[in-house]
């Protein structure tokens, strides 16, 4: 029987052990044709998003912690090595990359900050092998938790102060994928998640009640229902397996059995017409005295219908948000690019059409009236601005520094910060018009005229 361990030999998982394999064949294959070309010089690289998702105002760049521990663990280890050997790579240059570390230094916008398109959300300057080969691993950790990071925080806008709790992690895309999301999701404002890991790892509250397989194993609800207050006295019951109103009465029933050891402090509503269904349940609960039982709404529910519930009226007083939340379902992708900026000192861009890059090592402006923002300037790393830097220094010589080893609730509390300086029109679900302007400044426009014309006259005499 198969096991689903490859040929080779080694887990079938992502461990510190076997992360310097978890990349692309040609970051591979450059490296060796660095090597073979004695190309040691700096490079630098910058990740940025090219173009926004529809119905997306702004992202939210999430997962530098992540990103920063990956390059402080990128080294091979012997049985890397004697794979690639095998896989056809030169002798001399797997035995090079033996010494393989990631020693450069990085520059990125904070996580839980507001981004737009163009601007570099991080920026790696390092000998160029080290430089290429961070492009994978970095670009999959900033790009899942900033899908992720920006969709919550339309979950949460929609929800006007109610509790949102993600119950994703069953329907995500892999075990990573769900550990990571909910990280980004209690970056964004999400109360709680149901995934225990997350708990234990980041710290994020962790919550989480019965399903319809609980009620559907006793020989009838109210059995089900009372066993389980029972075990956990200030559980939320779930009332809709068989009928939902006749479920919230039968809360109600238990209420009147138990009297003063009664503590259920919610239902959930978790099928049907959630509006109409809280409206009657609400009705019900409160005709019984039960007024401070809560009612928690979940199944299918996106930034939309959370605002259509919301918007009603509807006396619900939470939320459990589940696949919609977890992949992002209206924009599961960014176009995002990790791009060669600088080579030795020099310059360099891309003239593709639609993907052209700026050159150099570059800071981000933002300029800001009574505390909120106004637009954005892309500038070269040395000028000094009209605004608010946003990128900052925050790993040296392969080692982070204090500026990239924050809490995950100081990341937290930064997004609600800076969600409230942003327009109230770029909070809102739909487009903004215009959008949020985000500018070149006349330096870093002079450079890439300088670089261009470089470029231009070495094609030119080449040619």
């Amino acid at each position: 029987m198969s096991t689903g361990r490859p040929p080779s030999g080694g887990p079938p998982w992502v461990t510190d052990e076997n992360l310097f394999l978890l990349t692309d064949r040609y970051q591979l294959t450059m490296l060796q044709a660095y090597w073979a070309e004695g190309m040691r010089d700096r490079a630098v690289f910058s990740l940025f998003v090219r173009r926004l998702p529809e119905h997306r105002n702004f992202l939210v760049a999430c997962g530098l912690d992540t990103a920063l521990g990956v390059l402080e663990h990128l080294a091979p280890s012997a049985d890397d090595l004697e794979y690639l050997r095998q896989t056809g790579f030169d002798a001399g240059f797997v035995e090079a990359l033996a010494d393989f570390r990631f020693t450069g230094d990085v520059w990125a916008v904070p996580e839980g900050t507001p981004i737009f398109a163009d601007e570099p959300i991080l920026e790696v300057e390092a000998p160029i092998a080290e430089a290429q080969m961070a492009e994978t691993l970095v670009m999959n950790q900033v790009h899942l938790q900033t899908v992720l990071a920006s969709m919550a925080v339309r979950v949460k806008q929609a929800a006007e102060g109610r509790a949102v709790v993600d119950f994703g992690l069953r329907r995500m895309h892999g075990t990573d994928a769900g550990l990571k999301a909910a990280r980004a999701f209690h970056v964004a404002g999400v109360d709680a998640t149901s995934n225990v890991l997350a708990g234990r790892v980041w710290g994020v509250p962790v919550t989480g009640t019965m399903a319809h397989s609980y009620v559907q194993a006793h020989d009838d609800e109210p059995s089900a229902f009372r066993s389980f207050a029972r075990s956990f006295p200030d559980t939320v019951l779930l009332v809709d397996t068989y009928d939902t109103l006749e479920g919230v009465r039968r809360v109600t029933r238990l209420a009147r059995e138990l009297g003063e050891d009664f503590r259920v402090r919610g239902i959930r509503l978790d099928s049907g017409d959630l509006g109409a269904l809280a409206v009657d349940a609400r009705r019900i609960l409160d005709e019984a005295g039960l007024d401070g039982v809560e009612i928690f709404a979940s199944g299918g529910l996106d930034e939309w219908k959370i605002r259509r519930l919301v918007r009603a009226g509807t006396p619900i007083d939470g939320f459990g948000v589940g696949t919609r939340m977890g992949v992002s379902s209206d924009a599961p992708s960014l176009d995002i690019a990790y791009k060669l900026t600088s080579y030795a000192g020099h310059g360099r861009l891309k003239l593709s059409m639609g993907k052209g890059t700026l050159p150099g090592r570059k800071q981000v402006f933002r300029v800001e009236e009574d505390g909120v923002a106004r637009r954005d300037v892309i500038a070269r790393a040395d000028e000094s601005g009209p605004g608010r830097p946003l990128l900052r220094k925050v790993m040296e010589g392969g080692r982070r520094l204090p500026a990239g080893a924050e809490t995950l609730e100081r990341i937290r509390r930064r997004t609600a910060e800076e969600l409230d300086r942003l327009p109230e029109a770029l909070r809102a679900l739909e487009a903004a018009e215009p959008a949020y302007p985000v500018e070149v400044s006349d330096d870093l426009e002079r450079y890439r005229e300088t670089v261009l014309g470089e470029v231009t006259r070495a094609s030119e005499a080449d040619g």
